[in-house]
């Protein structure tokens, strides 16, 4: 008995990793695909070849009745260097938490991309939680035409795809957190946001994100 105890202790010591790694490689799958249909049907690469970081949170899923809110994870990648300028880094994994009150019926799933302009706000998110709208001004981005003329006050445009009934989607007041576990199983490790972007390899199942970024929106040349 105590043998078999064992061997049951034993695999799901090493079944519980694998299946934690597993989660982490579908979100990252899932942002890939989120990030390459937001692109077609609006982001524009003009608007992504001047974004410092990007995150990318697929299935946000939001349920109210009288008073709700909204829970999603996904993952951000930003750019290498002080400016920044370079290629894209590791992606750190984050969860979006936004409440909501208001005499609502319903429920939505909602694929959002934010696009962070500014380093400041950059900066902030990788340095620990931040709430949308009060830590870094945020607007709606811009598509087609308008792509070259964002608003250049805005530290954070946002892209979203509601595959559910509500309308007018707002990421204000939402907060941006790391995902300090999912990070952890992803990496093998404890790392910190700014230490996974100073010098976590890119790993396997990260590669079609960073590579997707890297082809539409790549280095940029330092300012002056």
């Amino acid at each position: 008995m105590k043998k078999q105890l064992g061997i049951m202790t034993l695999c799901l010591a090493v079944a519980l990793p694998l299946f934690s790694q597993k989660k982490e490689d579908e979100r990252l799958a899932n942002a890939t695909y989120v990030l390459k249909e937001t692109l077609d049907k609006g982001l524009s690469p003009a608007v992504l070849s001047q974004a410092v970081c990007v995150a990318v949170f697929p299935s946000v899923k939001k349920v109210a009745i009288g008073i709700g809110g909204s829970y999603g994870r996904g993952v951000a990648v930003c750019r290498k260097g002080e400016e920044p300028s370079g290629s894209w880094t590791a992606p750190v994994m984050y969860s979006l938490d936004q409440g909501s009150v208001g005499a609502q019926i319903g429920s939505t799933s909602t694929d959002f991309v934010l696009v962070y302009m500014k380093k400041t706000a950059a900066d902030r998110m990788l340095n620990g939680k931040t709430k949308l709208g009060t830590d870094a001004a945020v607007a709606a981005g811009p598509a087609g035409a308008d792509a070259s003329a964002y608003n250049s006050a805005a530290e954070v445009l946002t892209y979203s795809h509601t595959k559910g009934v509500f309308a007018g989607v707002s990421l204000s007041g939402a907060s941006v957190e790391p995902d300090k576990d999912a990070n952890k199983a992803l990496y093998g490790r404890e790392m910190t946001a700014p230490e996974i972007v100073n010098s976590a390899p890119i790993v396997p199942a990260a590669e079609p994100l960073v590579s997707l970024l890297n082809k539409t929106a790549p280095g940029r040349p330092r300012a002056g």
